[in-house]
């Protein structure tokens, strides 16, 4: 990503792409908080140790629209979330390549932590930072839409 990448809202709006593998999911009580996602994270990372079976690989959009995950192999959709439903987003400090946020699930209402593989540290950072844009970005056209009124 280049240097001024924060100021590119255009691709944004699109929606930026990044190659994961989804390492899994936990419950969680609280919306947000660094030791809810760390202790979460820990709990889906040794459980993805556990089972010897191959990640799925996904590609990430991240857009203002939320976050929609396709499987990177058969191209289908797997999962399609809101903006407005993801609470959290981090980088793991130990686990420094692992990417996860918090949603609610449109099923239950149950409070969701998903955890992704990245290859670099960077590209884990980079797609934290790429969703907090996308929530100030959502914000904006949010107020933009309502200041009319």
């Amino acid at each position: 990503l280049p240097e001024s990448w924060a100021d590119m809202q255009e691709p944004l709006l699109e929606g930026m792409c990044f190659t994961l593998k989804y390492l899994g999911m936990t419950l969680v009580e609280k919306p947000k908080g660094e030791d809810m996602a760390a202790a979460a994270i820990r709990r889906i990372v040794a459980t993805a140790r556990v089972g010897a079976r191959k990640f799925q690989k996904v590609i990430l959009t991240v857009s203002p629209r939320g976050i929609s995950l396709q499987d990177a192999d058969t191209k289908e959709m797997v999962e399609n979330i809101s903006i407005y439903r993801i609470s959290y987003c981090t980088t793991d400090k130990l686990q420094n390549k692992v990417f996860a946020y918090v949603a609610q699930s449109q099923e239950s209402g149950a409070l969701e932590c998903h955890a992704f593989l990245s290859p670099k540290k960077k590209i884990a950072q980079a797609v934290t930072l790429t969703v907090a844009q996308a929530f100030q970005m959502a914000l904006d056209l949010w107020e933009a839409a309502h200041a009319g009124r």
